[in-house]
């Protein structure tokens, strides 16, 4: 929990930096929460676990690139939502840990007291607990995504994914930025 704590704490202070805030700043920002994430997410197990069986087949260049754009996917997926941050509470509910594994549960609370709970699973290595999973009032993200890639796996191939994922990617990199 405390890993989980300092990680959320760095993540809010730079969020209410009124210095970090101004719209020149914005790529700033983003490149800081980043590090953070980087610093606290376990990128490659969450890639892993979101490929399922297809993670074995694949040579070691193919999951090193793999592993790049699903931290991308899921950076430009919710890092919107964590600047849209006004004012939330977080409270870090309890911790289960059982040996190298543990699960911190935390509830966003909004500004009309609604809580949205949040479930990081974590995993120890070396010294420090990263994160493989986070669910969102009970979903998965890494459930979620297996499920997906696994559809257009099986309906096409493990190309078709990783060039639909560039595809976004890139789409996403020249639009326009969003109000």
């Amino acid at each position: 929990m405390d890993a989980i704590k300092r990680s959320t704490d760095r993540i809010l202070k730079s969020l209410k930096d009124p210095e970090l805030n101004a719209k020149s700043k914005e790529p700033e920002k983003r490149r800081l929460l980043r590090r953070i994430a980087d610093e606290r997410f376990d990128w490659e197990e969450m890639a892993k676990r979101s490929l399922a069986t297809h993670w074995g087949e694949r040579t070691p260049e193919e999951k090193k690139e793999f592993v790049s754009l699903f931290s991308d996917l899921l950076d430009r997926s919710y890092m919107g939502k964590i600047e849209g941050y006004k004012n939330e509470r977080i409270v870090f509910e309890k911790e289960k840990i059982d040996g190298d594994f543990a699960v911190v549960e935390s509830n966003v609370v909004t500004e009309r007291e609604v809580e949205i709970p949040i479930n990081y699973r974590l995993h120890k290595k070396g010294s420090e607990w990263l994160v493989y999973d986070v669910s969102i009032e009970g979903v998965s993200l890494v459930n979620n995504y297996r499920t997906q890639f696994n559809n257009i796996i099986m309906s096409s191939s493990y190309q078709e994914l990783v060039k639909r994922m560039k595809t976004k990617q890139i789409q996403e990199a020249t639009s326009p930025p969003k109000k």
